[in-house]
């Protein structure tokens, strides 16, 4: 994964292709919101390249526990999906912008449940800044994932949620990554690929913990 920012740049070109099969927006457009998707060389140097992730509060009204890349909904003076996305991480993680590197954005997604349209902006992490909650009743932890756990077969698998919908989730230091942001993330994968591979044919239900906050 060494040629990791390389095989980045070659994703947003790819992703334009590739058709995930995800919801697109109805007709009246939906809410307009970015994630930062922010990959670097690595907190541990001779751990390989991660990504940032950030567990949501517990105690939010919507997707609690959650975990999901930083990113938030688009104000009137952001500068599009790019400056949104800086400014939502920023904002929760602390992140200093000046050291990423915005290498492009992705299609935008909409997601039914919420309404939003979602613009992944893919970036690398050009020089690194500390990286902690701002705010503990927004975001209970912000983690650095390595890709080789990631990419590890031994930590992914299909979830089913009560709905009936079965995606990929990924284990990563100690956090269960599911839902939007783990599909988003293996297509990503994928794409740059870097993914190993693995048995996508077993499926399990949501871990307890986390069909109690569902509830």
């Amino acid at each position: 994964m060494r040629d990791l920012r390389e095989r980045l740049l070659q994703v947003p070109a790819l992703a334009v292709d590739d058709d995930p099969g995800w919801a697109r927006p109805g007709a009246d457009g939906g809410r307009h919101s970015a994630v930062l998707m922010l990959f670097g060389e690595g907190a541990d140097p001779t751990g390989g390249p991660d990504v940032l992730l950030t567990e949501r509060s517990r105690t939010l009204r919507s997707h609690a526990g959650q975990v999901s890349f930083p990113g938030g909904g688009l104000d009137p003076t952001d500068d599009g999906a790019v400056g949104a996305a800086l400014r939502e991480a920023t904002e929760e993680t602390g992140l200093d912008p000046a050291g990423v590197e915005v290498i492009g954005v992705l299609p935008a997604i909409y997601l039914p449940p919420s309404r939003y349209v979602v613009t992944p902006v893919l970036a690398w992490w050009t020089s690194t800044s500390a990286v902690a909650p701002v705010d503990a009743a927004e975001v209970a932890s912000v983690v650095r994932a390595p890709l080789r756990e990631l990419a590890d077969p031994a930590n992914r698998v299909l979830a089913r949620h009560p709905s009936g919908f079965v995606g990929p989730a990924f284990r990563v230091q100690g956090l269960y990554v599911w839902g939007f942001t783990a599909g988003l993330l293996a297509r990503v994968l994928h794409l740059a690929g870097v993914e190993l591979g693995w048995d996508a044919t077993p499926t399990e239900d949501l871990p307890d913990d986390i069909m109690a906050l569902l509830t």
